[in-house]
């Protein structure tokens, strides 16, 4: 984990880079595609996981993507103490208690991309972990476009892939499949086609180590959409606990009230 102090430094050369690569896929208009999801686990209870997601969070979306809803203090409930909070995931602000806002000037982003990059802070609940998921590990190089990455789930999108040297890079090949000798139509005049992934250069982590490391990230943007969402769930339940013992009374004293009445 990098100190807040380093961290300063580099958030704004690592913002102007990523705006830089994204201003020049401004043309390009993205459409997603449906494609088959792939489940991910997520676990509000593993404090380790979100303490992890959220240093990947700060690390790589971050200087893009703020979380203008949450603040860095909220991160107090991941186990951590405020100076660990400080010294090693508060980049992008100075007291604790202010939100965790991208490292790009509106102003700027404005100017860069014609419309700031969207915050995050509720994106898990808008698009749901799996497709989070599936689109974080779904990157691959495309030369064909402005950002020389493509994606799986999301066709052209303007974003790159901010992890890829975590990850790796990867290309897509298609192969036609093949029945009997005999290629397998798609029924709309065309052939179908089987899409597979090569990885051209290995990235830092290993491909066991890179979908923790995402399954981690979602995590921590699962709980970042509502941080109290584990003690609701334990009042909700506790509610309804104590609902069923004044529905058995109520009805015990509906027949202690009635018992004479013929």
């Amino acid at each position: 984990m990098r100190t807040g102090k380093t961290a300063r430094a580099l958030a704004a050369p690592l913002a102007a880079l990523a705006a830089a690569a994204l201003v020049l896929a401004a043309p390009v208009r993205a459409a997603e595609v449906d494609v088959k999801l792939e489940r991910v686990e997520i676990d509000l209870a593993d404090l380790p996981s979100l303490q992890s997601g959220a240093r990947t969070y700060v690390n790589y979306c971050l200087g893009c993507h703020g979380a203008g809803l949450v603040r860095y203090n909220t991160l107090l409930q991941l186990g951590l103490t405020e100076q660990q909070v400080k010294d090693n995931l508060m980049f992008t602000a100075d007291k604790i208690g202010e939100y965790m806002r991208t490292a790009m000037k509106p102003a700027d982003a404005k100017e860069w991309f014609g419309v700031a990059p969207p915050d995050l802070s509720v994106i898990a609940r808008s698009r749901g972990p799996d497709w989070l998921y599936t689109y974080l590990r779904g990157f691959y190089r495309d030369s064909s476009t402005l950002t020389g990455w493509n994606n799986t789930v999301f066709p052209n999108v303007g974003m790159p892939h901010v992890m890829w040297h975590l990850q790796g890079e990867r290309i897509r090949r298609e192969e036609p499949v093949m029945r009997d000798g005999k290629e397998v139509g798609d029924g709309h005049g065309g052939v179908l086609k089987k899409v597979t992934f090569e990885t051209v250069q290995p990235g830092s982590q290993t491909p066991v180590e890179f979908d923790r490391t995402v399954r981690d990230l979602v995590n921590f943007m699962v709980w970042m959409g509502e941080p109290a969402q584990t003690k609701r769930k334990q009042l909700g339940l506790f509610v309804l606990f104590a609902i069923g013992i004044l529905i058995v009374l109520s009805y015990l004293l509906y027949k202690e009230y009635w018992k004479d009445v013929h």
